[in-house]
């Protein structure tokens, strides 16, 4: 293999480097298709029973495994950047995700938590993309305090995902580039 194969080089042709991110982006299109699908078809309405409280505690708690997880991921891979872009493809809908299933099951235990009723799924994902793109259009609003409450969490954790989410998944991509051109230092070496 020559130096110009390798997706390890620096000094990829430009198709090769187009095949490369064209990849990158297929998987990360692919793990966001999946994860909308999975919202759409997972049967939620068994979770009714489950009080909203464990919900709040079980969702985080997802959303951190999968985050740690793809950290270590891009530790580990051999190539941080695209492994950081199918991190950020995964961890970005899943949260969003995370909170409309919330808005879901809210709506469906307590009809009155929000202004437009009933909600669907839909709806739900609609409302969470205008709370965390701060568009709020207002036809979908929050009535009840646990929905302004929830509504006020995601608007504070937007702000902490779009700030220290992307700079921690940048800096995982980092270390990881700065590992990998360690190790090829060290077989350089002998």
């Amino acid at each position: 293999m020559t130096d110009t194969d390798s997706t390890d080089n620096t000094e990829m042709t430009r198709a090769a480097r187009r095949r490369f991110i064209l990849r990158g982006l297929l998987r990360a299109l692919i793990m966001t298709i999946i994860l909308v699908t999975v919202y759409f078809l997972a049967p939620l309405s068994w979770i009714d029973g489950v009080p909203v409280a464990v919900v709040f505690v079980l969702a985080p708690l997802v959303l951190v495994a999968v985050s740690w997880w793809q950290i270590r991921a891009i530790l580990r891979s051999q190539h941080p950047g695209r492994r950081g872009i199918v991190a950020l493809a995964v961890i970005a809908p899943l949260y969003l995700l995370l909170f409309a299933a919330t808005y879901f099951l809210m709506a469906l235990a307590d009809p009155a938590s929000f202004s437009t009723d009933p909600l669907s799924r839909v709806d739900t994902l609609y409302f969470t993309v205008t709370v965390f793109s701060t568009v709020g259009f207002g036809d979908i609003s929050p009535a009840s305090e646990t929905a302004r409450s929830v509504a006020m969490i995601q608007m504070i954790l937007n702000l902490v995902v779009l700030g220290a989410g992307v700079r921690l998944l940048s800096a995982a991509v980092r270390r990881g580039r700065e590992a990998k051109d360690v190790d090829a230092d060290e077989e350089n070496a002998a």
